[in-house]
């Protein structure tokens, strides 16, 4: 059930936007389409989409620039389509803000995939807390909010996934392979470089010190681990 759900397609090559919204629609989504990241912004001034799906290369305001812009207002998923498929570029368009990354040429089943999972939050039902506390965590689940030590972090959507995994698997050791089957999906198991952007990125959030990390902890060539604290 795609519940009608929103996705803004940001691109100049017209090629790649009818072909997305044709399959985007045949879902059951909502598609809008916009040229360039400025067009994008002015569409979400009257239309707010659950999830960004974006090109890097584009006239007047590019993918990046737009990924940055978004995260000072918004939390929704952000992901991006790029001909560049170096692990650099991969790590630039992260730490801007997106979600996840996915290279020209793709497969539609492979995105659709992808779409899924970045639209996907953790369900709860009758037998599953609204909230995790423990250690010096208190993880609203229901309104995605995250405290440490009473002193309140905002994540993003795929920041606080993965918190969450990590949070109901205390002081155990946790895979590359199972942490980005878990939270990008099997398409993406061998994608570290998402992990290190991202555990990099919770670091700054939650480590008191990020020289030396006592949350997240590092197992180097495994995974990662998480200390929650006393």
């Amino acid at each position: 059930m795609t519940e009608h759900r929103r996705i803004l397609v940001v691109d100049d090559e017209p090629q790649i936007t009818r072909v997305l919204r044709t399959a985007l629609s045949s879902q059951g989504y909502d598609i809008r389409v916009a040229n360039d990241g400025e067009t994008a912004l002015e569409i979400m001034k009257d239309w707010t989409p659950d999830l960004v799906i974006t090109d890097l290369s584009m006239p007047n305001m590019d993918g990046l620039e737009l990924c940055r812009r978004l995260r000072l207002s918004t939390k929704i998923p952000i992901i991006v389509l790029s001909v560049k498929g170096e692990e650099r570029t991969k790590v630039q368009a992260l730490d801007a803000g997106a979600d996840d990354y996915v290279t020209k040429p793709f497969g539609i089943e492979e995105l659709l995939a992808r779409v899924r999972a970045s639209l996907r939050r953790l369900p709860l039902d009758s037998e599953q807390a609204s909230a995790i506390e423990i250690g010096d965590f208190r993880i609203d689940l229901a309104a995605h909010k995250v405290a440490v030590r009473r002193r309140e972090v905002h994540l993003t959507p795929k920041e606080f996934d993965l918190l969450v995994y990590l949070a109901r698997h205390p002081s155990k050791v946790v895979t590359h392979r199972t942490l980005l089957s878990a939270i990008w999906g099997g398409q993406s198991t061998e994608q570290v470089e998402y992990l290190r952007v991202f555990v990099g990125q919770l670091r700054k959030k939650l480590e008191p010190e990020t020289s030396s990390p006592r949350y997240i902890v590092t197992e180097p060539w495994v995974g990662y681990r998480f200390e929650p604290g006393e």
